[in-house]
Parts: C-alpha cells; sequence; structure tokens
C-alpha cells in the first residue's frame, strides 16, 4: 500500500514537469535513431547535420525535462524561495550540448564544402527520413507554440498564436523557450536538409550539401548563444514583464483602501513571479484593519497561478503619488 501511494507521487510529480520538453525528447530520440542509420547509409552530410540537431535535441530536452521536474519542488526551510531556478541550470547543460554538437555539424560543413561528394545516392530514404522529421519537428513547434500561449495567458486562435507565440516568448517558461527556439531551428534544418537532398539528387551543385550542413550548424550556434543569455539572465534574477508588472499594481490598487504604492519590485523565477512592496492606505486605520487589508491583498495576488510568494508592507498614506507606471510602448 505505501509502495503504491510512493509511486502515485512520483507520477504526479513527473506530470508537473515540462509538457512540452517531454514530448519533445521523445519525439527527437525516435526521429534521431532514423536520421542516424539514413545519414549512415547515404552519406548525406545534410542528414549528417540534421541527426546531430535531433542528438542534441533529444539530451537537452531530457535535461530540461529533469529540471522542470525538480524546479516544481515545494520550498524547504534551507531553499524559502524554492528550486524555481534550478531549471535554469539545466538549460545551461543543454546549452553546452548544443555548442558542441553545433562545432561537429559546422566543421563537417566545411570538410563537406573542400571536399564534395563526387555522388548522392539514397535519395527515396532521405527523403521520407527528411519528411518524418519535419512532421514530428513540426508538431512539437506546434505544441511549444500553444504552451507559450497558454502560460504568457493571452487569448489567440489559429495563425494568430504564431505571432503571439513570438512577441510572448520571454514569458514563458524556461523549457518551454527552449523547445520552441530548438524545434524552430530543427523544423528549418529538416526543410534546409530537404532542399540540398532533393537539389544535389537531381543536378550537379554538390556543395549544397556543404553549404546546408554549414548553415544547419550555425543556427544552431544561434540557439545556443539565445537560450545561453535568457537562461543566464535567469540565474542572476530579471524583473517581470512591464504588463505582469502592471498587473500586480492594478490587483493591489483594487482594494478600496490602498491609496498608492510606495515601491514595489516584481521578481520572475522561472514562469513563477515573487512580489515585495510596499503599499500605503487611508489614514486613520487602525493596526488591525491595516493587517486585514495587508492579508487580503496577498490573498488576492496568490490566487493568480504564476505568483509564487508575496511579501507586502504597509504605510499611512504620505500624500506624495509614487506609483507612476511608464506607459507600455507597442
Amino acid at each position: 500500500m505505501e509502495s503504491e501511494s510512493t509511486q502515485n507521487r512520483f507520477i504526479h510529480v513527473l506530470k508537473k514537469g515540462n509538457t512540452s520538453s517531454a514530448a519533445a525528447a521523445l519525439g527527437n530520440a525516435g526521429i534521431a535513431i532514423i536520421k542516424g542509420f539514413a545519414a549512415v547509409t547515404t552519406g548525406s552530410g545534410a542528414m549528417f547535420a540534421s541527426t546531430m540537431h535531433s542528438i542534441a535535441d533529444t539530451v537537452n530536452q531530457a535535461f530540461v525535462y529533469a529540471g522542470s521536474v525538480l524546479a516544481e519542488k515545494k520550498p524547504t526551510r534551507q531553499f524559502p524561495t524554492g528550486f524555481g531556478r534550478v531549471i535554469n541550470l539545466f538549460c545551461m547543460v543543454a546549452v553546452i550540448v548544443v555548442t558542441v554538437m553545433a562545432y561537429e555539424t559546422i566543421k563537417e560543413g566545411f570538410h563537406l564544402l573542400a571536399h564534395p561528394p563526387s555522388e548522392s545516392h539514397g535519395f527515396w530514404l532521405n527523403l521520407i527520413v527528411l519528411l518524418l522529421s519535419v512532421a514530428v519537428d513540426g508538431f512539437v513547434l506546434i505544441k511549444a507554440t500553444k504552451e507559450i500561449v497558454h502560460e504568457s495567458r493571452v487569448e489567440a486562435k489559429g495563425l494568430a498564436m504564431v505571432r503571439q507565440a513570438f512577441k510572448n516568448v520571454g514569458r514563458a517558461a524556461p523549457p518551454t523557450r527552449l523547445v520552441f527556439y530548438e524545434d524552430l531551428v530543427a523544423t528549418t534544418g529538416a526543410l534546409l536538409a530537404l532542399l540540398a537532398v532533393v537539389v544535389t539528387s537531381f543536378t550537379s551543385f554538390a556543395l549544397l550539401d556543404g553549404i546546408s550542413t554549414l548553415l544547419i550548424g550555425l543556427l544552431m550556434l544561434g540557439v545556443a548563444f539565445k537560450v545561453g543569455y535568457d537562461n543566464m539572465v535567469g540565474l542572476i534574477g530579471v524583473s517581470a514583464p512591464k504588463d505582469v508588472e502592471d498587473k500586480v499594481a492594478q490587483i493591489i490598487f483594487s482594494n478600496p483602501y490602498v491609496t498608492d504604492i510606495f515601491q514595489m519590485r516584481v521578481l520572475q523565477e522561472g514562469r513563477y513571479y515573487h512580489v515585495e512592496g510596499q503599499v500605503e492606505l487611508r489614514p486613520g486605520l487602525t493596526l488591525a484593519d491595516a493587517d486585514d487589508i495587508k492579508f487580503k491583498i496577498k490573498d488576492s495576488l496568490l490566487n493568480e497561478t504564476e505568483i509564487a510568494d508575496v511579501t507586502i508592507g504597509i504605510l499611512e498614506d504620505n500624500g506624495v503619488r509614487n506609483w507612476n507606471p511608464e506607459p507600455v510602448n507597442t
């Protein structure tokens, strides 16, 4: 009975992990095996580059999924602010893997440019594998796009989701951002490899194999730098987006006794936010009433699923307007 309860708890913890990275890891593992077989069989440089990318994606997204599970662990006495930044560490490991794979891919691209293959073979095998790759990576990319829209809590349907995903990708959880960027490049890379396979099979332009391989490697390197920068910022600690800060202020001002916000800081950690601030209340309130108001404000903020904790201080209105938020640039 106890082992059954432990197993249920373990499954519950796994379900709290980032689903986009789990789906991406499984999908890319299968496609990497198929691509690897095709690359060895046909000797295609573009297929080799696409295989390296799929291997990197598999390792990365498995790491990131594990990190996302650990990041959901509840705060402890030793770590009172929780484990949200653990996912940033796992993403940094993923960046190292992508960088190494990108280096190998770029090196292979230069080799193919210097020594282009004299003939191409295995056209149909490469074509089928790359079409399958586009389908799998495209499916994961669509899933990550939906996840970004969901996590950023914006309303969008159909093609509008694509625009909203690019616009709000910074507000998504680190693993979702990594899956989005990587599968965006993976889908683009598979299309480049597909173009190279078709052109080199029906024309004498053998250099396209090397060019395609080089471009895929450079795209991987670009993703590594972008994801690396985002997670470095996340480890240091970054302020929440302006619209999130404004939303927090709006919730605070919805209490009729609040007259001003003396100061406030909203820190983003993973996909959660930490709110610290001091609010000004109407003069003449008793300490008991002021305490009640403070706890009501705190509860209102914690009702938002993306807010992890709130620290609020209370002051009497000093008659000076302190909270003057700057308008959001559109």
